[in-house]
């Protein structure tokens, strides 16, 4: 199993094995392939020591991935909550960010319903 950037893949199709990295979309997957001329078809397994290791080098030097991408992307939403921004303002509150509605859906973001006791006669 060929481990790139802390991650296994699997023994899919270069393109799609790819695709199990965070940060490498099938775009990039694709590019990835073409920089370093591997065949984004061939699984993972039938590709040589010295392809993965052009794999990995293309992939670290080019791309931000895993944990240096989650960090940047955690330190982008602390700095909108510490501005105090209305983008800032939803994720400390845990409501939805780009501007879907609430007064319906949006489960996933607020969590499970909390039921108030209806007005007694």
């Amino acid at each position: 199993m060929a481990r790139i950037a802390g991650v296994d893949l699997p023994n899919k199709a270069t393109k799609i094995a790819l695709t199990y990295i965070y940060g490498i979309g099938r775009t990039s997957a694709v590019e990835i392939c073409e920089k370093t001329g591997v065949d984004p078809d061939a699984n993972v397994n039938t590709l040589s020591a010295d392809t993965l290791a052009e794999l990995r080098k293309v992939i670290e030097n080019d791309y931000v991935v895993e944990g240096r991408l989650r960090t940047q992307v955690n330190l982008n939403i602390k700095r909108l909550m510490d501005i105090g921004c209305y983008r800032g303002l939803r994720h400390r509150k845990g409501l939805p960010v780009r501007g879907q509605r609430t007064k319906t859906n949006a489960r996933t973001r607020k969590g499970k319903k909390k039921t108030i006791a209806g007005k007694k006669k």
